[in-house]
């Protein structure tokens, strides 16, 4: 199946301007997404890796069943003020303004080999954001994998350095 032609666009939203690829008919769908967490899988296998991380909350959709099938842990980047042990943060920025994730101080230790899993790249920010909080604490970011990537915006570009893959491009 085609599964760009689940994808649902949306204009001007979340603000003007934007064009919003809706992953959710691709979700609500059992094929479709099964056949989405197969060929993410099949990009994963080719990397090895220690542990997922995935940045809240649609990189946590991708990213635990990506955990669960290859039997590794999974390590979840909240928004600031979410996590209830002792974090890291940084600051990055969207196609549309700012935000701050955060990470557990001892979610990853050094020279655990990390895969980041999220639904989306776009500008690159969270992901640039999210690899240097891995790499802060002695991680090794060991390749990336997107569900969609947004080529126009660059993402791939500000993640030059990474091994960096995904499923469907627009």
């Amino acid at each position: 199946m085609d599964l760009k032609e689940k994808i649902r666009s949306i204009p001007d939203f979340p603000e003007p301007g934007i064009l919003f690829r809706d992953i959710t008919p691709v979700l609500q769908d059992p094929s479709a997404l099964k056949q989405a967490m197969d060929e993410m899988a099949q990009k994963l296998a080719s990397i090895e890796f220690d542990l997922i991380v995935g940045p809240e909350s649609r990189g946590f959709i991708f990213g635990v069943p990506m955990a669960y099938r290859f039997g590794k842990g999974f390590i979840p980047i909240r928004k600031a003020g979410k996590l209830p042990y002792k974090t890291l943060s940084k600051q990055y920025g969207l196609e549309y303004g700012t935000s701050v994730i955060e990470m557990h101080t001892d979610a990853i230790k050094p020279g655990q080999r990390v895969a980041i899993v999220d639904d989306l790249l776009a500008t690159g920010g969270t992901c640039k954001a999210l690899a240097e909080l891995v790499e802060e604490v002695g991680g090794v970011v060991c390749g990336m994998v997107f569900f969609i990537e947004l080529a126009a915006l660059g993402g791939k570009r500000i993640l030059s350095g990474y091994d960096v893959q995904s499923l469907l491009v627009y």
